[in-house]
């Protein structure tokens, strides 16, 4: 058999990422996800629909955290270059 040439055998030493997202998007998706079910949690534990936290702190947080998610799972992480 032959070898691969020197270009190809330096391309080939990176395999393939078989997913989508790598482990820093997990991670922000869960950051996201806690801050979701905190606020859910704390209109819960407040009880009141009128409350202080379910009209004036939780809407902001919700919406915060969904569109946290949203950039985390476009998010893409810079690839570093070896020479």
């Amino acid at each position: 058999m032959k070898s691969l040439p020197k270009k190809q055998q330096q391309k080939a030493t990176e395999p393939p990422s078989d997913m989508p997202l790598e482990a820093v998007n997990y991670i922000m998706i869960a950051i996201g996800v806690l801050v979701i079910a905190g606020s859910y949690g704390i209109m819960f534990l407040e009880k009141e629909i009128d409350g202080f936290f379910a009209l004036r702190i939780c809407p902001f947080t919700l919406a915060a955290a969904y569109g946290w998610i949203i950039y985390a799972v476009l998010y893409r992480p810079s690839q570093k270059i070896n020479n």
